[in-house]
C-alpha cells in the first residue's frame, strides 16, 4: 500500500508542477475516496504535507523578490488564530471530536473544491475584473483589514479541508491588490500557505489526526512528481490544464457532497 501512496504522491506532485496548483484540491479527495482514509486523517496529513512541499516554492519565490511579506503577514495574522480557534472548536465539540466530524469535513471538502474549481476557471477574469474596478487609491487600512479576514476565512476552511491555501488565495489577492503584478500574489500567497498549513497539521497532530508513514510515502513520490511537472509544464498548453483540473475538481467535490 505505500507503493500506491508513492505513486499518487507522484501523480499529485507532477500535477502541482504542471499547473501550480492542485495540491490539497486532488490529494485529500484521493486519500478519502480512492483509498478509504478517514476524512480527519487525510486531512492532517495532507496539511503537513503542503507545508513540507511549499516550503521549499516559498524559499525559490523569496529569493527572487517575489514575496510580498506585508500581504503575507496580514494574511496569517487572520489565518492562523482562525485555524487554531477552528480545529479547538472541532476536536472539543464534535461528537467523537475530529476522528468524528466526517461529514462536516467531507461536506466542507466539497464545497471547497468546487469553489477551487471555479477559481481555476475564471482566474483571469477575475483579475481584469479587480483591475478595472480599481482606482489604484483605496485606503490602504481598509485593504489590510479585508486581506486579514480574508486570512482567517481560509484558515477555518483550511483547517477543515485542507482545500483554499492555493487557488482561492490567489483569487481573493487578485480582489485586493490588482494592481500587484501576479507572481508576487502568487508567492505571497504561496509562503502564506506554509506557516497556515504547518499550524493546522500541527494541531491535527496533537488531535491525533495524522499518519505518518503516509506522509512519508506521499513525499518520497510526490517531490519528483513536482520537479518533473515543473520541467514539463512549459510544453503542455495552460488552457488545456485548468479545464481538465477543474472538471476534475467538480466531479470529485460533488460526489463528496452527496456522499
Amino acid at each position: 500500500m505505500s507503493i500506491a501512496y508513492t505513486i499518487a504522491g507522484f501523480s499529485v506532485g507532477a500535477i502541482v508542477g504542471l499547473t501550480g496548483v492542485g495540491g490539497g484540491s486532488l490529494m485529500t479527495p484521493l486519500l478519502v475516496l480512492l483509498f478509504g482514509i478517514n476524512p480527519s486523517v487525510a486531512v492532517g496529513t495532507d496539511l503537513l504535507y503542503a507545508a513540507i512541499t511549499k516550503a521549499g516554492g516559498t524559499l525559490a519565490h523569496g529569493l527572487k523578490g517575489t514575496v510580498d511579506w506585508a500581504v503575507t503577514r496580514r494574511l496569517a495574522l487572520g489565518s492562523i488564530p482562525a485555524s487554531t480557534v477552528t480545529l479547538l472548536l472541532v476536536g472539543h465539540f464534535a461528537p467523537g471530536g475530529i476522528g468524528g466530524a466526517t461529514g462536516l469535513i467531507k461536506f466542507s471538502l466539497g464545497i471547497a473544491l468546487l469553489l477551487t474549481a471555479v477559481a481555476i476557471v475564471f482566474r483571469r477574469q477575475i483579475q481584469n475584473f479587480a483591475l478595472a474596478h480599481s482606482s489604484g487609491h483605496e485606503d490602504p487600512r481598509r485593504i489590510a483589514l479585508l486581506t486579514t479576514l480574508t486570512g482567517a476565512v481560509l484558515g477555518v476552511l483550511v483547517s477543515i479541508s485542507s482545500v483554499g491555501a492555493g487557488a482561492l488565495g490567489v483569487s481573493a489577492l487578485f480582489f485586493l491588490y490588482p494592481r500587484l503584478p501576479t507572481l508576487r500574489i502568487i508567492g505571497s500567497d504561496i509562503a502564506h500557505a506554509v506557516p497556515l498549513t504547518l499550524v493546522a497539521g500541527i494541531g491535527h497532530w496533537f488531535l491525533g489526526s495524522v499518519d505518518w508513514a503516509l506522509l512519508g510515502s506521499l513525499l518520497i513520490g510526490s517531490l519528483p512528481g513536482i520537479w518533473l511537472g515543473s520541467h514539463v509544464s512549459t510544453r503542455v498548453p495552460d488552457r488545456v490544464l485548468r479545464p481538465i483540473l477543474a472538471t476534475m475538481l467538480v466531479l470529485v467535490g460533488s460526489k463528496l457532497i452527496v456522499a
